[in-house]
C-alpha cells in the first residue's frame, strides 16, 4: 500500500524567470503522474504562474510574503527579470535571502516526503538533513555545461578544456568571481540525493551522463524539455510574464512570411545592451536582406521616450523602412508561439538554457551570442558538439548581464551569422536538418517509453523507497 499513496513534494524555485519557469513546469510533470505538488513563491510570481502552468488538482501554490519595503523594492517588483540595474539586482538578492525563515517555517510544519530546490538555495540542503528527507537539486543549466564548469575549475584561467568526452575551446575566459560562486554553489549541489535536469539525454549524450556521474559520484536525471508539457496557447503566450505584445498579432504578421524566411532575435530577460550595440544589431539584421522579430529589453524604447532618444539605438527611419519587414516587440515576447511557428528560420540567441532547449524543441537552428552566465558552454554544445548552429563571434563574458562591455560585435558579424543560416547554403540546410531531427528526439523523449519519461518514472520509484526505507527507520 505504501508504494501507491502518492508521494508529497515541495518545489522552491530562485526568483528569476529563467530559474521559475523550468523548475515549475518540472513541478507539473509530478503532479500529472498523481503526486501532490506544491509550489512555494512569493504572491507576484504566483499571479505568472497561475496563468501559464496548466491547471491541476494535485497542483499548489503556497505563497510567501515578499519584503519589498524592507528592502526598498515598488510593490510587485519579486523577480530579478523585472529590473534593470544594478542597485535595484542587489535589493532583489537581499530579499530573496530574507525568505529563508518563512519558507523553514511551513516546510517544517508540513514536511514533504522530497524537496526540490534550486542550487542558489544553499541552505535547503540543511533543512532536508533535519528532517531526513531526500533534496533534489536544480540549476537551470544543461548536464554538458555541468561536466564543462566542473572539468575547467581544474584549469580556470585556460579556455581549453581538454578531458570532457568532446574537448573544446571555449570563446572567452569565465570570469574569475564566476567561477569561484559557479564552484562554490556545484560543490553544495553535489550533497543533493541528486541532480534534475530540464534537457533529454539525446541531447546531452549518454557519454555526459556517464562522465557526470563518474567524475562526481553524484546522480542525475534528464527530465525535459520542460517546455513540452500540455499547454493551452494563451498558456504558451504568458509563461514566465505577460506578454507585452498580443500572441494574435504574433501569428498574424508570422502568417504573412514565407517558411523559414524569419530570423527571431531575443537575448532573454536579464540581458541588456548598450545603444550602440543595439545599432550594431539593426544594421546588420538589416544589411542581411531578411525579415525579423527583434524582442528589445522593456527599458529600451518605453512610450515615453523622446523619438530623438530613440534613434540612439535605431538608425535614422529603420522602423519606417523595415515596416513590412520587421517586428519590434519592446518587452516581454511570447517566446515559444513565435519559435513553434513556420515561418521562423532561425534564432539569433544569447544561449541562455530555456532559450537553447525549447529553440531545440523546435527544430530552429541558432546563431550562438553568448553574454554571461554560463552561456559561453551552452555555446560549444549547439556549434561543435551538435551542429545545430553557428557562432556570430561573441568574445567578451561577463558575470552578469546588466552594465557596459567593452568589445561589440559588429554589424559585419551579425549579417554574415544571418546569412550563413539563412541564405540556404549546404552547410545551413545540413545544419537545419539536425535541427529538426532533435526536435523529434525532444517529442520522443517526453513520451510514454521516451528517456524523459523513464528518467521521471524512475526518480519517482526512488524517492518512494527513500520514504518507505525512512517510515522503517
Amino acid at each position: 500500500m505504501e508504494e501507491r499513496k502518492p508521494l508529497k513534494l515541495y518545489f522552491i524555485h530562485f526568483l528569476a524567470a529563467g530559474h521559475m519557469i523550468p523548475l515549475c513546469d518540472m513541478a507539473t510533470l509530478f503532479s500529472t503522474r498523481g503526486h501532490h505538488v506544491t509550489i512555494i513563491t512569493t504572491p507576484s510570481n504566483a499571479q505568472i504562474l497561475r496563468k501559464s502552468l496548466p491547471s491541476h488538482p494535485l497542483l499548489r501554490l503556497h505563497t510567501v510574503q515578499f519584503p519589498s519595503h524592507e528592502v526598498g523594492l515598488p510593490d510587485g517588483i519579486e523577480n530579478i527579470s523585472a529590473v534593470s540595474d544594478l542597485d535595484s539586482l542587489g535589493k532583489v538578492f537581499s530579499a530573496t535571502a530574507m525568505l529563508q525563515p518563512p519558507i523553514e517555517d511551513f516546510v517544517e510544519q508540513q514536511p514533504p516526503d522530497c524537496i526540490v530546490a534550486d542550487f542558489l538555495f544553499p541552505w535547503v540542503d540543511d533543512l532536508a538533513k533535519k528532517l531526513r528527507i531526500p533534496r533534489l537539486a536544480f540549476n537551470g543549466f544543461s548536464l554538458f555545461t555541468i561536466c564543462a564548469i566542473h572539468s575547467s575549475s581544474e584549469s580556470s584561467d585556460s579556455p581549453i578544456i581538454q578531458s570532457l568526452p568532446h574537448p573544446i575551446t571555449l570563446n572567452a575566459t569565465p570570469p574569475k568571481e564566476l567561477t569561484k560562486f559557479l564552484e562554490t554553489v556545484l560543490e553544495t549541489e553535489l550533497k543533493s540525493y541528486g541532480l534534475i535536469v530540464n534537457s533529454f539525454t539525446e541531447l546531452d549524450g549518454e557519454e555526459y551522463t556517464r562522465y557526470y556521474e563518474k567524475t562526481t559520484g553524484h546522480k542525475a536525471w534528464h527530465l525535459g524539455p520542460a517546455s513540452l508539457i500540455g499547454r493551452t496557447a494563451q498558456e504558451k503566450a504568458e509563461r514566465g510574464q505577460k506578454s507585452v505584445v498580443s500572441m494574435h498579432e504574433c501569428v498574424a504578421w508570422l502568417d504573412s512570411k514565407r517558411e523559414n524566411s524569419v530570423v527571431y532575435i531575443c537575448f532573454g530577460s536579464l540581458c541588456y545592451f548598450q545603444d550602440k550595440q543595439l545599432y550594431e544589431i539593426a544594421c546588420g539584421i538589416q544589411a542581411s536582406g531578411h525579415d525579423f522579430i527583434w524582442v528589445v529589453p522593456e527599458k529600451k524604447g518605453k512610450e515615453h521616450e523622446k523619438e530623438e532618444e530613440k534613434e540612439k539605438w535605431l538608425p535614422k527611419g529603420f522602423e519606417e523602412t523595415n515596416e513590412d519587414k520587421g517586428m519590434i516587440i519592446r518587452g516581454w515576447a511570447p517566446q515559444m508561439i513565435i519559435l513553434g511557428h513556420p515561418a521562423i528560420g532561425a534564432f539569433l540567441t544569447h544561449c541562455g538554457w530555456n532559450s537553447t532547449v525549447e529553440a531545440v524543441s523546435a527544430g530552429i537552428p541558432m546563431l550562438t551570442w553568448p553574454v554571461h552566465g554560463e552561456q559561453f558552454y551552452n555555446e560549444k554544445l549547439i556549434t561543435e558538439v551538435r551542429g545545430i548552429g553557428v557562432e556570430v563571434g561573441a568574445v567578451e563574458w561577463t558575470p552578469i548581464g546588466i552594465g557596459d562591455r567593452l568589445n561589440l560585435v559588429t554589424r559585419d558579424h551579425i549579417q554574415k551569422g544571418v546569412r550563413r543560416l539563412m541564405d540556404a547554403s549546404d552547410e545551413a540546410l545540413e545544419i537545419r536538418r539536425r535541427a529538426k531531427d532533435f526536435a523529434q528526439k525532444a517529442r520522443q523523449a517526453v513520451l510514454e517509453g521516451g528517456s524523459s519519461h523513464n528518467n521521471l518514472t524512475a526518480l519517482i520509484h526512488h524517492l518512494i523507497l527513500l520514504r518507505h526505507a525512512r517510515l522503517l527507520a
